[in-house]
């Protein structure tokens, strides 16, 4: 979810000059089941703009039009919304409204925060039924600070109920290669809110523009290939060159990212597992078997697009650990 934080925080700072008021809502707790769970958010202008969603889009509208009260008054708001009777995800979602106003120290600290790649935690204070109070709101700790969405925030007078949110680096995909199939993926995993790395040849000429919703791009030979990667990374090797495929693999080899995918086909990989082994025989099975190759999962994809589906599907599946299964053989709630 960092990644809505991001386009929250930047949308906010895009209308600062124009001095326009901002409520933030919060799902902070859920009874039943609903589209999305505690945690999402939505940022709400006083000119009626929405940033981001808090449902399928069947809530947004009575958090519009509650927020209405709190760019009124200033107060915080706990907002109930019972959709048992109203939606198909028959929950019960308590929403905190609380004005969006941080400070210039909270702004720094954020970005600061996700550029480094470091985690952060979120606190929001509330209590479980429909009304107001000032002492609901909502606060982020960082490494070197914690600081309140609302630079005006006083201190909590009485006990009220804590949501705790553990917020990780944004998931980014590196890309290892330039070729047309490369830039549908950056763009479908840019979509998904997925920071996306390209790797290219130098003499591939290639800049930004070339690759929709990119976040980086570098130009470099596979021997000056040099990129510290996280569990919160995946890399795709699809450059097109066996050799290049080959020598990326080999710059990769002490590295331990979430996911390691290999496009072509599974005789071309068994050759470069062969080539591979050859040229470093101390090479661990343990990264040989975490290359997934051929990447993607088998949805009978044949263009460029679904190719990067079926790569994009994967890549969650192992990330988080779960079998593909049509959900209608799944029992119990959807998404867990």
């Amino acid at each position: 979810m960092t990644h809505e934080l991001k386009t929250i925080v930047s949308h906010y700072e895009k209308k600062l000059p124009d001095g326009e008021l901002a409520v933030l809502a919060t799902v902070v707790a859920l009874d039943g089941s609903s589209y999305r769970r505690p945690g999402v958010r939505m940022l709400i202008f006083e000119s009626g703009d929405i940033v981001g969603a808090v449902s399928g889009g069947c809530v947004e509208k009575e958090v519009l039009r509650q927020a209405q009260a709190v760019f009124q008054t200033g107060i915080s708001r706990i907002m109930v919304y019972d959709g048992r009777y109203r939606l198909g995800c028959e929950g019960i979602l308590y929403i905190l409204l609380e004005v969006f106003e941080p400070s210039t120290a909270f702004l720094s600290q954020f970005w600061n925060t996700v550029q480094k790649r470091l985690p952060f935690r979120i606190q929001s204070y509330y209590e479980k039924n429909q009304g107001d109070s000032q002492d609901y709101f909502t606060c982020f700790h960082f490494a070197e600070a914690s600081l309140p969405v609302n630079q005006h925030t006083k201190n909590i007078e009485k006990e009220l109920l804590d949501f705790e949110q553990e917020m990780h680096p944004c998931f980014q995909l590196v890309i290892i290669g330039a070729e047309h199939d490369a830039v549908q993926l950056c763009k479908y995993a840019s979509l998904t809110g997925w920071e996306v790395t390209i790797v290219s040849n130098p003499r591939e000429e290639k800049t930004t523009e070339d690759f929709p919703g990119i976040h980086k791009l570098l130009t470099v030979e596979p021997e000056a290939f040099q990129l510290t990667l996280d569990k919160q990374t995946a890399v795709l090797v699809m450059t097109h060159s066996f050799v290049k495929d080959l020598q990326f693999l080999i710059s990769l080899k002490e590295e331990r990212a979430a996911y390691i995918g290999l496009l072509g086909p599974f005789r071309r990989r068994e050759k470069l597992f062969a080539e591979l082994m050859e040229r470093c025989p101390d090479i661990s099975e343990e990264y040989i078997e975490h290359i997934h190759g051929p990447a993607g999962i088998d949805i009978g994809a044949e263009t460029p697009q679904e190719i990067a589906i079926s790569i994009l599907s994967e890549i969650l599946s192992v990330v988080n650990n779960k079998e593909p299964l049509l959900l209608k053989h799944k029992m119990g709630n959807i998404h867990s």
